[in-house]
């Protein structure tokens, strides 16, 4: 084929096309396990506060209201974190925002291990390293959904972030139970900065995501990228005459008001209402599950243990909440049905303190509460162009950690009131309902990216 001028035309490959038509091979992952790896630090450093409170409630002579606040601090960076990532992310790149977050983590949480000698110094602390860490997830998120095979859509991110981001809070509760009563609470944050080894690999190994290079015309690097995921067609690749494109013109990077647009800004409005809820819920069991299962009468070993309980659950909860999105119609329905199922379960250890009945509620928790909101992290990627992609995670996970900030303070407050952990439990019970409902309002129409 020519063109008018006769020379011959140019080959033009939608990036989008190519990637969605792939093959699992060794790149996706090798992808996928530099990526877990990198939410691994998320998935450790979210939760290791809560096995600190164990040993500095009574030294820095702290209330279960004031010692919520220790773990809230890191989810004020948390959502700082989420919220500016999306415009960096969007517009720069998702590979250089990774890096320079897990740089950040790294040398905060050196110095929360070195450092931290009071609340307040471990609180300051644990917000800058929180902005570095709250910018890891939604950025990992959007960047697997854009290596991703059209007929894996709903399980290849969950198997990088998702696994990764389990495994690290269940080695939190590990390094709680085993090394802190011999080493101390800053175990947990000198095993924290050994992400700065992960981030010299990533330098060399992880690349730009082809979708982001596409949008913003940065072609030069597309070919290299997808001659690894596709091999079968990398002399294709290599030819001088073909042309890279993707259907987006690019000019909306990183708008929020984008969000807004007709086309998304239903879903946006209950996305981000049902992240608050799910959150707050997430926090405020998580944070105070190992304190108050010591209270009920369980074992030291058994109360750390539940956190890992939790966390397990969560992979498996995700990747069984992406399989019901067709059966049952849709994402929203999914989830809704998962924090329902969730909300029930946190309700019923309000009213009965049986190990093995704590043991079975808790392990439904993470399955459907924690389940849930990965896939509304996965769900999120699928419903916003590229070009907006990582900023929609952003602001999702952003306010919905304005939650996680009030989960631990307001369920800790409750402990205070009502001693016993009847009122705590109902909280977290009725927040996770309140996810429920608010994404059943997610109902897309025909023509969203959800397809």
């Amino acid at each position: 084929m020519t063109g008018r001028d006769g020379a011959p035309a140019a080959t033009v490959i939608d990036v989008r096309d190519e990637i969605a038509g792939a093959r699992l091979g060794r790149y996706h992952v090798l992808l996928t396990a530099l990526v877990g790896l990198i939410v691994f630090f998320e998935g450790y450093d979210t939760f290791n506060a809560a096995y600190v409170l164990h040993y500095v409630i009574g030294p820095w002579g702290l209330s279960a209201g004031q010692a919520g606040l220790l773990i809230s601090s890191a989810m004020v960076g948390f959502m700082l974190g989420a919220l500016i990532q999306g415009k960096a992310s969007d517009r720069f790149g998702r590979r250089a925002t990774l890096l320079a977050a897990l740089w950040i983590a790294t040398a905060f949480s050196l110095a929360t291990a070195v450092v931290a000698d009071s609340a307040w110094s471990f609180a300051a602390l644990r917000f800058v390293t929180g902005i570095g860490l709250g910018t890891l997830l939604p950025v990992s998120v959007a960047y697997l959904n854009e290596f991703a095979p059209l007929r894996l859509k709903h399980s290849f991110a969950t198997w990088g972030w998702g696994l990764g981001f389990s495994l690290g809070g269940i080695c939190a509760s590990f390094i709680g139970i085993f090394l802190t009563p011999t080493w101390g609470w800053p175990a947990l944050y000198y095993f924290a900065s050994l992400s700065g080894v992960l981030a010299i690999v990533c330098h060399v190994l992880l690349p730009e995501s082809p979708q982001f290079l596409a949008v913003r015309g940065l072609t030069a690097e597309i070919p290299r990228v997808l001659a690894r995921l596709r091999p079968e067609r990398a002399s294709l690749y290599r030819r001088s005459d073909v042309r890279y494109s993707i259907d987006e013109s690019g000019q909306h990077a990183g708008s929020v008001t984008q969000l807004f647009a007709p086309r998304y800004r239903r879903t946006t409005v209950a996305a981000w209402t049902a992240a608050f809820f799910v959150l707050f819920a997430i926090y405020g069991l998580t944070g105070w599950v190992p304190t108050a299962m010591m209270q009920r009468g369980e074992t030291f070993a058994a109360s750390f243990g539940f956190g890992a309980l939790i966390l397990a659950m969560n992979f498996f909860g995700t990747l069984g909440c992406g399989a019901a999105i067709e059966p049952l119609g849709g994402a929203h329905r999914a989830m809704s049905l998962w924090w329902s199922a969730g909300a029930a379960a946190i309700g019923l250890l309000g009213v009965v303190n049986v190990s093995a009945v704590n043991m079975v509620c808790l392990a439904a928790a993470g399955f459907f509460v924690l389940g849930g909101q990965g896939a509304l992290n996965n769900a999120t990627a699928a419903w916003y162009a590229t070009e907006i992609r990582s900023t929609a995670l952003g602001w999702m996970l952003g306010v919905g950690r304005l939650g996680a900030i009030l989960g631990p303070v307001v369920t800790g407050a409750l402990k205070d009131l009502y001693p016993g952990g009847g009122a705590l439990f109902a909280a977290i019970a009725a927040a996770s309902l309140g996810g429920a409902i608010a994404i059943s309002f997610a109902a897309l129409r025909p023509g969203s990216d959800e397809r």
